[in-house]
This record gives C-alpha cells, structure tokens and sequence, in this order.
C-alpha cells in the first residue's frame, strides 16, 4: 500500500481538527493509503516533524493547519530534493493559502478535494529569511496575524482580525526602501509593500486570475501619501490589482528589498526579520493538490 502522513496542528482555528481523525484516516485508507499521524506540539515543530518524517518513503503528506503551519511545513520540505504530493485541510483563521487553492476549512469538503487528486507543481520562494508560498510583506496591517490573541481568533474567526486593525488604520508607517529586480530599480518611501504569489491575502482578493506556476511574483506597492494611505488600501483590497496613483505593481523572478527601518518582515502570515530581504522564485517546486476550478492557475504544467 502507499503511505501517507498526516501532521495536524492541535492549537489551529477552533481546536477540532483532532475529533475529525478517524474520518480522515477511513477515507485516507479507501484511496489505498496506510496513515501516520503527527501531531505538532510547539511552534517550529511542523517543520522538524517534517524532516523527521520524509527520512523514510512517503507517498504524500497531509497538512492541517493555518497559513503558519504550511509555511512551516514548506520549509521542512525544502531541505528534500523529492516531494511526496501534498495536501491541505485549512483549519487556521484566515487560511489563505486554501482559499486561493479553492480548498475549504469544511474537512469534508476538503477531503473530496484530496480525492479527486487534481495535483500540480506550484512555483515556492526561497528568500534569506526562510522559504515562503504565497506572501512576502513590509509595511501597513501585516503584522495583524500574529499580533491578534489566540483565544480572540478561536471566539470571533476573521472578525477579530478586524477588531486588532482599527489601530494600525492610525498608525501608517514610513518606510524608506530600494527595492532591485532583475530588469530595474525603484527607491522611495512607502506604507506597504507586497510579494505576492496568490490569489488571496489577509481574506482579500489582490489577483483576480493569478498565475502560481510561471515562475514570477506580483509585487505591489505604495508610496507613503499623507491622509490618502487607507484609501489607496481601500480601492486596491476591495477591487483586486488596480493602476491607482501612487502604487506600482510589476512582476519579478529574483530582487533585493533594502528597507531603512526596524519593521520586521511578514511571510505566509508570520513574523519574520528586520532588514534586507533577498528572494528568488522557485518554479514549480512543490507538488500539490488543489481543487479543480483552480488549475486555470497553473496553465504551465
């Protein structure tokens, strides 16, 4: 039989991924699967876990979990020249990444998604600071994620997203940044700046139509303009990628973002460094499984 493993967050969403288990692992079994499971117990551990596990053949890797989690997953997966097939069953609060593979935090839903076995190669970003799948960003909100409170995420879903947002409307940041691609170079102060390879961030559609597997990234950013900052952010969250004054939005395989400030760095959702941040697109380096109505987004295969 093949093997698969299963690795769950016990602490993601509202903490019930785990009363689930004798159902995942039945329907597991019936595709042809012998499970193992694995369950984290700290922050980091997804990725040890993962390396642990793939010292022996595994035929695919299960994750459950937020955008956190994956994102410690991926970076487990990294250290491996080849990957077992991947699948998520999102159980964190905004989930990202699912959303833009078009898989829900219903774990039947999500099941029937790992059935019909749609897999893909998706493009992976390494940058100095760690690997990440779907976002890289400086500036205004991004550190809502892990600045709102467990307890408040479990009791009020998105919502208490929006409840830790109301102060950073007040407190828009400067950020003096160079920012170097492979074809030009841009340099200014700005409020936020976003790498994206996704459809959504933070619950917001930024790409209508994103293409994950081209080996490019979407940038987005915006200068900093004095009592026009939230608005800007307003047009371009609610409307997706537009051509808005006072942003740019091109795309890029590799760059250097030189920030002159002491605002860390967020990727896939976390907490990352201060400073420079190095990146370069890795095409198609992961393998995984996503709903059927998105492999429009990966038309490279």
């Amino acid at each position: 039989m093949a093997t698969c493993a299963v690795l769950y967050n016990p602490a993601s969403g509202k903490k019930t991924f785990k009363n689930h288990l004798p159902e995942v692992e039945k329907r597991l079994t019936a595709l042809g699967y012998t499970c193992n499971v694995y369950e984290t117990a700290y922050a980091g551990h997804a990725e040890t876990l993962v390396k642990e596990i793939l010292k022996s053949p595994v035929d695919m890797l299960v994750v459950s979990g937020g955008d956190g989690t994956f994102n410690e997953v991926l970076n487990g997966l990294m250290s491996f020249d080849t990957l077992p097939s991947v699948a998520y069953i999102p159980t964190g609060t905004s989930c990202d990444i699912g959303k833009s593979l078009g898989i829900s935090k219903n774990i039947d839903k999500a099941l029937s998604v790992i059935e019909a076995n749609h897999l893909v190669h998706m493009d992976v970003v390494w940058s100095n600071q760690g690997y990440f799948t779907y976002v890289s960003a400086i500036g205004s909100y991004i550190d809502i994620s892990y600045k709102t409170p467990s307890k408040l995420k479990r009791f009020l879903g998105f919502f208490a997203y929006i409840i830790i947002g109301v102060k950073s409307f007040f407190t828009i940041p400067k950020i003096p940044m160079q920012i170097k691609t492979e074809t030009s170079e841009i340099s200014g102060t700005f409020s936020l700046a976003l790498i994206l390879n996704t459809k959504r961030v933070a619950s917001f559609t930024m790409m209508k139509r994103p293409i994950l597997d081209d080996g490019y990234l979407d940038v987005l950013l915006y200068r900093y303009t004095p009592f026009l900052n939230n608005i800007l952010f307003l047009f371009s969250f609610i409307f997706g990628k537009k051509i808005l004054p006072r942003t740019h939005w091109f795309k890029m395989h590799s760059g250097r973002f030189i920030p002159q400030t002491r605002i860390p760095w967020n990727q896939d959702g976390e907490k990352a460094q201060v400073g420079e941040l190095q990146i370069k697109v890795i095409p198609k380096r992961l393998p995984i499984i996503v709903a059927k109505d998105r492999l429009k987004y990966f038309p490279n295969q």
